[in-house]
């Protein structure tokens, strides 16, 4: 009798030179699912019927009905190349954009992408977002030309018609992995067609090809188009079989662990990298400490909460007494899993550099598990924020603790979906990537979880910025009158704000001296010292320390870090989150005695100054604005103009391609509710519409009152609660 599927996982994770972490990435409807199926299929685990059709990792019931992906799934396969047994740790993410943040988490855990691009698209925006997420996670791309079928037999294009078509999507994925990849890397990940890192092929047929492979089986390109040609295109899947081609050239060209690991660490963890820590992480070794980051967390009913993510160090054996760095929590592991898509199987233990599940921890996406408490890895943090928000509320009022219960799952199980609980009014809102992304979620409530309940229209997440310096410093006094804190603040310069977006500065609070944090200021202007005073960077806002011979700033920092956060995420003008805001801390006069300077009397001092200083700036509000790729064939040109105008949209550019109109246009996401029936309608069905990018920019004059005034009015907020 062969031997077991787990059997194998489990004895060749020991080796990590065989291990190959992945995950598939694309556009929506490029084919990754479909993709995925033939991979299982290779690796024996579901039938040749079954595979190109079957979505076997969306086992979700929204996902068969929808026909997408919404939630990443993890298998563990294994592949046997050149007569040497290898393990594949796959992840399938989703291609929505509403859903990317499962991408950008499913990227921690890997060290290569699979970028599938569909042959008759081409390049679509959610290819180059996925693209982006990779290389910022330092995770080294492959490409695969998926639905080649479609040009032989709806295009009916020549051999070297076709030889085009690939030759200008290498060349694009080529010029966006020169624009966002690491200096080190721009030449070192170009993908190119002669040494492999390119495959072609069709996942709904069941086949694919790669120069090398077609070399080794003597299989010509003119073979494909005469079995299409001659009707009869089954042979193909015996004769190049997809799994075989991929997963030879994931083996040729991923990065093993204990190779990818020395790439990635100093990007994503800031620890000292000479440590004992340290070494362990660079080298993938079994036997140094502990280091697990959770990608993903699953409530399951009969297991409680399921952590997946990537083992990074050490050993993870059940019964290991563990401590949650962000949680600042000890816990207890109860069992270690192996993924098999939505089956585990319970292993006793694993060693580092495989992807794996454990029970007993209760924690979110991001934490770092060790077993002594330490630096713990840099936070994830997807490319876009959430921007439309509903209200929630159980049917029955009997129901009301159990959704309380279930927001909280929600909120660990998508971490995009940003889950805010006001015990004070009772009101709880749900903040999420875009209309689609809050109605799955709206649905999994009812329907598996249980919970009768109705939402509100949906509303925009607004921010406030300032527009100049505060002329003079504001005074903060705290309550017992002892302390004074003086604030000024200005906006931060845009280089800084870019620097941040692309991931090249992240959020936190700088505890020590970071030589290669202060040297990315100084390359963005800023002077040595004003460098080194940098003391937090929260969602593009700065705390600067301008005071000078302060002896008890060590003891209060962290306290005026805490009210800088707060002030951040509530802003004077109507309690939305501040972005763009450079806050000085210009001097302080604090009581001698620390029992006189504790939280009760710093925090109102901080939030009372900060707030001040930002009420003398200009303060104004920022609405979200995303830039959409729009394509309708031609003779709806004027259509499209009309519906972008309509509703406060900026025509970026507008271009002719073929039969098709496509066009870049700047929309308020305020005046996109209900866009993509609109769009549906004007355009005979026909037109459809995709993120390109997210941005906040200021609301125009004549609306910035009105709106103010209606979220103050949603929240029920006074004056005396503004601090104004």
């Amino acid at each position: 009798m062969g031997e077991k599927m787990v059997d194998m996982v489990t004895r060749i994770m020991k080796h990590p030179k065989n291990i190959r972490n992945i995950a598939i990435c694309a556009h929506i409807d490029h084919g990754k699912t479909t993709f995925s199926d033939n991979l299982l299929w290779g690796a024996g685990m579901m039938s040749e019927e079954q595979a190109g059709n079957a979505c076997q990792l969306d086992f979700h019931d929204d996902e068969q009905e929808r026909g997408i992906t919404i939630d990443s799934a993890s298998v563990s396969m294994v592949h046997k190349y050149n007569e040497e047994e290898y393990l594949i740790n796959l992840i399938d993410t989703p291609g929505h954009v509403d859903f990317g943040g499962d991408v950008t988490r499913a990227m921690r855990a890997v060290d290569g992408s699979i970028v599938l691009c569909c042959a008759s698209e081409g390049i679509m925006p959610q290819t180059e977002t996925v693209l982006r997420q990779s290389l910022r996670e330092m995770v080294k791309p492959v490409l695969f030309i998926n639905k080649v079928d479609r040009l032989i037999k709806e295009l009916q294009l020549t051999p070297e018609q076709m030889q085009e078509r690939f030759i200008g999507i290498i060349n694009e994925v080529n010029k966006l992995i020169v624009d966002l990849a690491p200096k080190e890397y721009k030449e070192k990940w170009q993908v190119n067609v002669a040494d492999g890192s390119v495959a072609f092929g069709s996942a709904f047929h069941n086949w694919a090809l790669s120069i090398p492979y077609m070399k080794e089986k003597n299989i010509t390109f003119k073979d494909i188009i005469d079995a299409y040609e001659g009707g009869d295109y089954k042979p193909l899947a015996k004769k190049a079989p997809l799994h075989e081609v991929v997963l030879n050239m994931v083996i040729s060209h991923m990065n093993n662990p204990i190779e990818a690991q020395p790439v990635r660490i100093p990007r994503i963890w800031k620890g000292d990298i000479d440590s004992e820590e340290g070494k362990s992480l660079m080298t993938a070794d079994p036997n140094g400490p502990l280091f697990f980051v959770i990608t993903k967390v699953v409530i399951d009913p009969q297991a409680g909460e399921i952590s997946a993510g990537r083992l990074f160090s050490g050993t993870m054996s059940r019964g290991t007494e563990v401590h949650l760095n962000r949680n600042k929590q000890q816990a207890r592991v109860q069992q270690v899993f192996i993924y098999n898509g939505s089956k585990r199987e319970i292993v006793d233990n694993v060693p580092a550099g495989n992807i794996i599940g454990i029970a007993g921890v209760k924690a979110f996406a991001g934490e770092t598990i060790t077993l002594e408490p330490t630096t713990p890895f840099e936070e994830i943090t997807h490319i876009f924020d959430p921007v439309i928000t509903k209200a929630i509320e159980a049917t029955k009022p009997s129901d009301l603790p159990r959704l309380i219960e279930v927001l909280r799952q929600i909120g660990k199980e998508d971490p995009s979906i940003v889950v805010e609980i006001n015990e004070e009014t009772g009101e709880h809102l749900m903040h999420g990537m875009g209309e689609l992304h809050l109605e799955i979620i709206e649905n999994r409530i009812k329907s598996e979880k249980g919970v009768e309940v109705k939402t509100s229209p949906p509303i925009v997440v607004y921010r406030e910025a300032i527009q100049g310096s505060s002329p003079v410093q504001m005074e903060g006094k705290s309550p017992n009158k002892h302390n004074k804190l003086y604030f000024k603040v200005e906006p931060v310069e845009p280089e800084v704000i870019e620097a941040i977006k692309k991931g090249d500065i992240s959020n936190g609070r700088i505890k020590k001296k970071d030589p290669e944090l202060i040297a990315k200021f100084v390359e963005l202007g800023y002077d040595t010292k004003a460098a080194t005073k940098i003391k937090g960077i929260f969602n593009n806002n700065l705390l600067i320390d301008a005071t000078r011979g302060q002896v008890h700033l060590g003891e209060v920092i962290e306290m005026i870090l805490d009210m800088f956060q707060d002030v951040m995420t509530q802003g004077p003008l109507a309690k939305e989150p501040s972005i763009g805001v450079k806050v000085m801390l210009m001097d302080m006069k604090l009581h001698e005695d620390a029992i006189h300077r504790g939280p009760a009397q710093m925090y109102p001092a901080v939030r009372e100054g900060v707030r001040q200083a930002m009420m003398t700036a200009r303060p104004c509000i920022y609405e979200p604005l995303q830039i959409l790729h729009i394509e309708a064939p031609n003779e709806y040109m004027g259509e499209i103009s009309k519906l972008v105008a309509n509703r406060r949209g900026q025509l970026l550019e507008m271009n002719q391609e073929g039969a098709l109109v496509i066009a870049k246009a700047k929309m308020p996401v305020g005046e996109l509710f209900g866009w993509s029936s609109d769009l549906r309608s004007a355009t005979g069905g026909r037109g459809n519409s995709s993120l390109i990018d997210q941005m906040y920019e200021k609301l125009p004059d004549e609306i910035q009152e009105k709106i103010k005034k209606q979220i103050i009015q949603r929240k029920g907020l006074s004056e005396a609660q503004l601090g104004v």
